[in-house]
């Protein structure tokens, strides 16, 4: 609370979205569990509406007419604050939870670029994951060469917490030299186009996500979104391992668990 008052009393009812409320019997003001945070004076659910932004393949007038159905009311450009706002809190935590996080599969990274447009013109994603599919970051450049590179891989070293053993690249030139200077001699170069299959798929889902969209106007706003797509996708895949097996109950499990947590992080925020 503003005041720093610890004269507070709980008030009987909650706001329209459950919360409760308070008032300070020093000042007199009132304030509920979203106040002082970044989803105060918020009269919507914007915490669940920037996760659907994120996470499905929605428009932002999509996301208004959804919600709409159901007798809630914003405009599409309320969702795009919304996400502006919302969406680095989440990458940012979700980036510093899989920060330092160990194991074999973890030190063999596989490492790529796929397009995108951004005002018109095509711009370069550089994603990496690891042997076992798990994410190990993403960056948005306007170049692909030798500066975006070693910027790449010092942003995934920064990101993992390690340095790996192994990066199997697609042998693009700048890629020998960036890793050389970045990462260090010691790390094994393996160049192979087919070896990357399996990044070139997990592309799909980035690509995917972003058709319905129809190109971004600012490149701050594609690389916020693009990032925070990757952690939060990163962050509900069930999956451990590539072509892992789970029965449809324990998809489910570990998709309410891990959604309830990604939006306990916005509300805290």
């Amino acid at each position: 609370m503003d005041c720093g008052s610890a004269e507070v009393t709980e008030r009987p009812d909650r706001t329209a979205q459950g919360y409760r409320r308070f008032r300070c019997r020093d000042c007199g003001k009132q304030f509920n569990e979203r106040s002082a945070g970044l989803l105060n004076r918020a009269q919507y659910p914007s915490d669940v509406v920037a996760l659907w932004r994120l996470r499905y393949r929605l428009t932002l007038r999509d996301l208004s007419e959804m919600f709409l159905t159901r007798g809630i009311i914003f405009s599409y450009e309320a969702v795009r604050g919304w996400e502006a706002k919302l969406a680095p809190i989440l990458a940012d935590e979700l980036r510093c939870r899989r920060r330092g996080r160990s194991g074999a599969g973890r030190r063999h990274w596989h490492v790529d670029e796929t397009y995108l447009k951004v005002r018109g013109r095509w711009c370069y994603l550089y994603r990496a994951i690891d042997r076992d599919g798990n994410l190990v970051d993403t960056m948005l450049s306007e170049h692909r060469d030798m500066a975006a590179a070693q910027a790449f891989f010092r942003s995934a070293k920064a990101a993992t917490g390690i340095t790996p053993e192994r990066v199997t690249t697609d042998g693009h030139g700048s890629y020998p030299r960036a890793i050389r200077s970045t990462l260090g001699r010691r790390v094994a170069h393996r160049t192979s186009a087919y070896k990357n299959n399996g990044l070139e798929q997990d592309h799909r889902g980035a690509k995917g996500r972003i058709r319905c969209m129809r190109g971004f106007k600012s490149f701050a706003s594609a690389e916020r979104f693009c990032r925070s797509y990757d952690e939060l996708r990163d962050f509900l895949r069930p999956c451990t391992r590539h072509n892992q097996p789970l029965p449809a109950n324990r998809r489910r499990v570990l998709h309410l668990r891990r959604a309830t947590t990604a939006l306990a992080i916005l509300k805290a925020a």
